[in-house]
């Protein structure tokens, strides 16, 4: 049975895919928050089993899109589906960022509730950091009504 990650694996995805909500005028006061996220794709194996590297590009991310960091925790993950978990806690929310050394992979997370941070730069500098051939990148208004 083909497992769920090797089914997206094999998936052809474009060069990059944005879905943008903006931000409601009727609702700019009460902005809950903004989530970018998505994936990355043919990274080199090098750069997505380096915890160490990956780290450094989640506080520069951090640190770009405008958060204030509370933590940072790094683990390494063995075994077939093995890879690299980046997670830094921010007054604002969070950044996530997961590869799987395998299929030359990583989802990043980016979710904030700043209202002067700046998700979209953060995103940004782990794409040019991780150096995908492809990648998607989604928006989410996570606004309250």
């Amino acid at each position: 049975m083909t497992t769920l990650l090797k089914q997206y694996a094999k998936m052809k995805p474009r060069k990059s895919i944005a879905i943008q909500a903006p931000y409601p005028a009727a609702t700019k006061k009460r902005i809950v928050g903004l989530h970018v996220f998505g994936n990355l794709y043919d990274l080199d194996p090098k750069l997505a089993s380096d915890k160490e590297y990956l780290k450094s590009v989640v506080l520069k991310a951090v640190e770009l899109a405008k958060m204030t960091l509370v933590e940072i925790k790094v683990w390494d993950f063995g075994g077939e589906k093995g890879g690299v978990s980046v997670m830094a806690l921010v007054t604002e929310s969070h950044i996530v960022l997961h590869t799987w050394n395998e299929y030359k992979y990583a989802t990043l997370d980016i979710y904030t509730c700043g209202e002067h941070s700046d998700p979209h730069a953060g995103f940004n500098h782990v794409v040019q950091a991780l150096k995908p051939k492809k990648h998607q990148v989604f928006y989410a208004n996570r606004s309250s009504e």
